[in-house]
């Protein structure tokens, strides 16, 4: 069979470059699955992308479907067929349905029932007679800001300009958004013209000599290669910010590596202002020198050839001169204002409107920090300077450099406050206080900068449940879940043995004393409940954890993080161990028998009537001696598999719903009793033992 190659290529303007690889991707899965469904064959489904095109091309396409041998099952054979061997209209037409007659059925059994079958063959269809509802493929794509233009109705991520499809030379026909198909390209914006591709092979080269790179592989290695070339001539090092890296990959058809400088002079600001200037608002790599000190250079990306460098590399420097002395600026003048003159400011900024000002929420992480401080049992000095960082912690939200560079919130914070005299664990906490910022970030290092941290987002993720603000499947407009891993991730690393019930609760009451929401603080703790538990299910799932272990270990009597992080830790370890599905289903079994126990009653050992009771029951006493004692979950893990031969004794050689109903009570008791230091661990009957 004559195999084909497949282009297509959508033109655009310019797309926004963070949607160009994710839509390049999405395009290429569409198209596979696109010949799956169709039962085409194919090679390697290749996948193109400037910021004014998306294209994929689709090695040695079949010319045809692959012809279908096919059974075709129909009704049952007695509803086919009458005893007397008629056909009934319900066979015939099943026959007809699959262009055959009845002399063409057979009967095969199906689970014991007989039912009606034909053979056909289904001759496969050309490819080309196909490939036409690639304009449903194109048209189908997601992103995550769409447009109209024109009287046309089609919504996309920018207006379309042109279309290739080709399969092979032939063209294959379709008009999309008022755009017919056809094998022309556009070229560079200014360096290139309008040019006919022949077939898939040639279009690389045929864009080449239009000065497009099509390949964002090839883009990447050119500006890597053109960095690699500066530090080279220079003696310098580029440090290269990967997502830095891909946007810039994703702004240039042909990308061209210059330099520039900037006056000394600002080398006075902070670092992070200078490369925050420089990658945040002018995608600019910064330099630095062999001991990692910034140079007064700058590294930029052309998008074309290296035609009159120079003067470009002067226009480039005029425009970061004029931010950097916005910089300077704006760092001068923020050193003049004091810090209580710059809360004072926070009283006039509402936070939300069902909430409150930065001021009142200010207060009230510093009555949550507070209270977090006395349940960490952390030390004196601890709790004054969390007062402190926690009383600060927004002030720089109106200093005029974060608001002109709002991602340097905190760092800006953190160099104020010890420009101004803060004790240095305070200054830190300003800045740690919004971490983890993403989720591959770091938790606060410091015991100070993880209270204000956690108060501040339990402040916040609190506040928005009780006014309604809760997320609702990928709408999380204020980012509440990746706060709330925040807030598990910070607790689980700094150990802390505090339950994350009684941590909601200090949020609960603080937000609910300044009457935000019309929730009864019941309502609200149990929706955050739920809430935070699916979280610390997520981070345990990301650990590898199994889910029926992540299930076991969060729906156990009590405990903090630490402890259940740990218990799931430990029940990973040991599950492969010989005899871990047998202590499972001996611990399971007094949970489960428990469950029919009547209150809180006392053990009366007098009651005992065998051996196999007054032994468990004295493993029990060991047991209920040493839980305190032991400093781990391991530990504990251990003290209840010692339990298995003793427990698996006790249910052979005791019936536990005795007919002498004060025995019976007695043996649930026990079962209580002893469950409670189990489920203390885990709801072990939650854990597959296959």
């Amino acid at each position: 069979m004559i195999k084909q190659d497949i282009l297509l290529e959508i033109g655009l303007e310019e797309m926004p470059a963070r949607f160009v690889t994710q839509s390049m991707n999405q395009l290429g899965e569409k198209v596979r699955k696109f010949l799956t469904e169709q039962n085409i064959e194919h090679g390697d489904v290749q996948l193109y992308s400037t910021p004014r095109r998306l294209a994929v091309i689709v090695k040695d396409a079949a010319e045809a479907q692959a012809d279908v041998n096919e059974e075709a099952k129909g009704p049952a054979k007695k509803i086919a067929q009458s005893e007397d061997g008629e056909w009934s209209k319900a066979a015939i037409g099943f026959a007809k349905g699959q262009g055959m007659s009845v002399d063409d059925i057979f009967f095969k059994e199906v689970n014991g029932v007989e039912y009606a079958h034909v053979n056909k063959f289904v001759k496969g269809r050309q490819t080309a007679e196909l490939l036409p509802a690639l304009k449903d493929v194109a048209l189908s794509l997601t992103f995550g800001k769409n447009m109209r233009w024109g009287s046309s109705e089609i919504r996309y991520v920018r207006p379309i300009k042109w279309v290739i499809a080709l399969f092979g030379k032939e063209v294959i026909p379709f008009e999309m958004a008022g755009v017919q198909s056809g094998n022309e390209t556009k070229g560079h914006r200014f360096l290139g013209t309008t040019a006919s591709v022949a077939d898939a092979s040639s279009y690389q080269e045929t864009l080449k000599k239009q000065f497009v790179i099509a390949s964002p592989d090839e883009r990447r290695s050119m500006i890597l290669e053109g960095l690699k070339t500066l530090e080279q001539e220079n003696s310098w090092i580029i440090p290269v910010d990967e997502s830095l890296l891909e946007e810039v990959n994703n702004l240039v058809e042909y990308p061209t590596a210059l330099a520039g400088s900037f006056n000394e002079e600002f080398l006075a600001l902070p670092e992070e202002v200078l490369i925050t200037s420089m990658k945040e608002h002018q995608r600019y790599f910064p330099v630095k020198n062999a001991e990692g000190t910034l140079l007064p250079y700058f590294v930029t990306v052309r998008n074309g050839n290296n035609h009159a460098m120079v003067k470009v590399a002067r226009g480039n420097e005029k425009v970061l001169r004029a931010r950097l002395a916005d910089a300077d600026f704006f760092y001068k003048e923020d050193q003049k204002a004091d810090i209580d003159d710059l809360l004072k400011k926070l009283e006039k900024i509402v936070y939300h409107e069902k909430i409150g000002t930065l001021s009142e929420k200010v207060a009230r992480i510093r009555r949550i920090a507070s209270a977090l401080g006395v349940l960490t049992n952390a030390s004196e000095d601890v709790k004054a300077s969390t007062d402190r960082a926690a009383q600060i912690c927004k002030f720089d939200l109106v200093t005029l450099m974060v608001y002109e560079f709002p991602e340097l919130q905190g760092v800006m914070g953190e160099k104020y406050a010890r420009q101004k005299g803060e004790k240095e664990e305070v200054a830190v906490a300003v800045n740690e206080h919004y971490k983890p910022r993403f989720a591959e970030d770091t938790v606060p290092s410091t015991e100070t900068g993880a209270l204000v941290s956690l108060a501040d987002k339990l402040d916040t993720i609190t506040a928005c449940f009780a006014v309604g603000i809760i997320p609702t499947g990928s709408q999380d407009p204020y980012a509440l879940r990746r706060q709330a891993a925040g807030v598990v991730q910070t607790m689980m690393e700094h150990e802390w043995n505090v339950p994350l019930a009684d941590v909601i609760q200090v949020a609960v009451e603080e937000v609910l004393k300044d009457n935000i929401g019309g929730k009864e603080a019941d309502t609200l703790h149990e929706e955050l409940t739920a809430f935070f538990a699916l979280r610390v299910k997520h981070i345990l799932q990301e650990k590898g954890i199994r889910y029926d272990i992540i299930d076991a270990v969060l729906a156990k009597n009590s405990g903090t993080l630490k402890e259940t992080d740990e218990a799931a830790s430990v029940l990973m370890k040991h599950k492969e161990d010989a005899g871990f599905k047998e202590t499972m289903e001996a611990l399971s079994r007094v949970v489960n028998i428990s469950k029919k126990a009547e209150g809180n009653r006392d053990v009366d050992p007098a009651l005992f009537e065998n051996e196999a009771e007054k032994q468990l029951y004295s493993a029990y006493a060991a047991l209920e001696s040493a839980w305190q004692q032991v400093d781990s979950m391991n530990a504990r893990y251990e003290l209840l598999a010692r339990l298995k031969p003793m427990i698996e004794q006790y249910f052979e050689n005791t019936m536990v719903m005795a007919e002498d109903e004060k025995v019976k009570q007695n043996r649930l008791a026990f079962m209580s009793r002893l469950a409670a230091y189990i489920l203390e661990f885990a709801d072990v009957p939650a854990v597959m033992v296959k």
